[in-house]
């Protein structure tokens, strides 16, 4: 019995078959491509992470080296992982694996559950650095980024902000060196090692004060963002490194 090319039973089937088939190609693709995009998101982990460091440009590291480089600056033997008080739970290489941008969407991850990384590092001179991650909500979505602190522990060295929907020209500014360079040499702590609370200001009295840092024009939304997403995380970093220092 010859099929009938222009019954709907024939149009519907055919669609189906055809969905299954290019359903069946993109899960495989998917499947295949699997490690290759674990890779790409370590690597620019990787990348993100030294930029809080030094000036990856400059030193030749891009995504075909940072395999090999980053092992010569940070030691994941020695990073730590904290709970939401700045106490220690564990130490070693998981604490690269903590997705903390996964943990700061998980609305059901309770606040004792979360874990924060910190990473140790040495420059090419062998000064120790303290590298931490941050996340937060911009205007339009996530922003994160990297804090490095000096070897005092409290003075911040660099720092490497990144976003994906902010608008250019406006919040989408908080990845460009003028801004990042704000942070540089200010204190996370005071001499007692409490927390100072950082604030964004729009006034333009960012450099005359030590806790505080000039804004983003037209970038408001955005530049709060950064500044609830520094002082909720460093404020438990901070806790960590008193109680170090007073050991």
């Amino acid at each position: 019995m010859a099929l009938n090319k222009e019954s709907n039973g024939f149009t519907f089937g055919f669609a189906i078959v055809l969905v299954v088939v290019l359903g069946v190609i993109l899960a495989s693709l998917a499947e295949g491509l699997k490690p290759l995009k674990e890779k790409n998101v370590r690597v620019k982990k990787q990348i993100d992470i030294l930029s809080a460091m030094m000036d990856v440009e400059k030193e030749g590291i891009d995504r075909s080296n940072a395999i090999e480089e980053f092992p010569k600056y940070v030691d994941l033997s020695e990073a730590v992982i904290l709970n939401n008080v700045g106490e220690e739970v564990s130490k070693g290489k998981a604490a690269f694996e903590v997705d903390i941008k996964k943990e700061y969407r998980d609305k059901n991850l309770k606040e004792e559950d979360k874990k924060f990384p910190l990473f140790i590092a040495r420059d090419k001179e062998k000064n120790t650095r303290y590298i931490i991650p941050v996340v937060g909500k911009g205007l339009w979505g996530p922003i994160w980024g990297y804090i490095c602190l000096e070897e005092d522990m409290k003075t911040i060295l660099g720092v490497s902000f990144d976003h994906k929907t902010e608008t250019p020209g406006l919040g989408a500014e908080i990845n460009k060196p003028f801004f990042m360079d704000r942070w540089k040499d200010s204190e996370i702590s005071d001499s007692l090692g409490n927390f100072q609370k950082y604030e964004v200001v729009k006034d333009n009295s960012g450099s005359a004060y030590p806790s505080k840092v000039d804004g983003i024009t037209g970038g408001t939304i955005t530049s709060k963002g950064v500044e609830e997403m520094v002082n909720r995380s460093l404020q438990i970093y901070s806790n960590y490194f008193k109680n170090l220092n007073s050991k």
